[in-house]
């Protein structure tokens, strides 16, 4: 068994917060967490470096297409990052991963 992990960049901890959180209430992911990073991006012809945060959020494959729909409704970028990683894990990590998801 496996699950994935989606790194999902934001402009502030507010944003990452709330963005975790409605995932997780609506259940397809099973937990979220936070963090700080600095970035360093091509926008619109010109370099630009911010400090951002990260939601790094939890679930089952099947549910990586509706992670992407929820977050690209709601997320104030004009284009987010929403990137997955298959990984693996202990088994009862993964099976409480699977159990937590609708």
């Amino acid at each position: 068994m496996s699950f994935i992990s989606i790194y999902i960049t934001n402009k502030d901890e507010a944003a990452a917060q709330s963005i975790a959180d409605h995932l997780i209430e609506r259940k397809v992911v099973a937990c979220a967490n936070l963090f700080p990073i600095k970035s360093a991006y091509w926008w619109k012809g010109e370099i630009a470096k911010e400090e951002e945060w990260v939601a790094l959020v939890k679930t089952v494959p099947e549910k990586w297409g509706h992670v992407c729909e929820i977050v690209e409704n709601i997320h104030p970028y004009e284009t987010p990052c929403i990137m997955k990683t298959e990984v693996e894990a202990n088994l009862a990590y993964e099976n409480w991963i699977r159990e937590s998801v609708e």
